[in-house]
């Protein structure tokens, strides 16, 4: 896998270009959740127990497919819906298709609850992806901080929640990952100082579009 980076806005061109060329967004969904999922199975065998803290857009859609194939595991999975019910037609696409998963809305949280989560044995963050810029929402720092003080393994799909994709500059309270699964190419500001205490280890995955637009995309 090459190790070029690209920008948010190059990112977007590219699954642009992708999806004219006939990879859908929704299949590129699919191939990322995929990706992860093989990524955390290799990092964690044995899992029994995991939660997916999910925002409304696409990044929250990548963390329903991975909650989905863990399920299908045999492992026990939470979706915490950090902000609402998805927005976008493939991320609410992935959510229906969820089986044998508990869905809690992050406002609703007991502490009962919410002391069941930190002991998972992995943490998805698929709250933000390279869309984020700011600083983070009330829900998005209470998010945040849940995953940080968890016990378990925390992956954080392509950045983690909080770090600008451009500048890897890192909002108040970002998540800080053991490791990153990043789809197809290093974002720029995975680069950057900041970035890689909250980045952890990057793992470049292949979610397809080199297959459609060749290596030099």
């Amino acid at each position: 896998m090459e190790q070029r980076t690209v920008t948010a806005a190059q990112m977007k061109e590219i699954e642009r270009a992708a999806d004219a060329a006939g990879l859908s967004y929704r299949q590129m969904m699919e191939n990322a959740g995929c990706r992860a999922h093989e990524s955390i199975c290799r990092r964690s065998p044995g899992l029994g127990t995991a939660v997916v803290f999910a925002g409304k857009g696409n990044n929250g859609g990548d963390g329903f497919v991975v909650a989905r194939l863990l399920a299908q595991d045999g492992v026990k999975v939470r979706v915490i819906l950090c902000e609402g019910l998805p927005v976008t037609e493939d991320a609410a696409y992935n959510f229906e298709r969820l089986a044998d998963v508990e869905i809690w809305p992050l406002d609703e949280l007991g502490e009962a609850q919410e002391a069941e989560l930190l002991a998972c044995d992995v943490v998805v963050d698929a709250l933000y992806g390279t869309g984020f810029h700011g600083a983070l929402r009330p829900n998005g720092l209470r998010a945040a901080d849940m995953i940080n003080r968890a016990a378990g393994h925390v992956c954080a799909l392509d950045l983690p929640s909080g770090i600008n994709a451009d500048t890897g500059e890192a909002a108040q309270g970002a998540v800080k990952a053991e490791w990153t699964v990043t789809f197809h190419a290093r974002k720029q500001g995975q680069l950057a100082p900041q970035a890689a205490a909250h980045c952890g280890e990057i793992e470049v995955v292949d979610i397809g579009i080199h297959g459609v637009l060749g290596s030099g995309r």
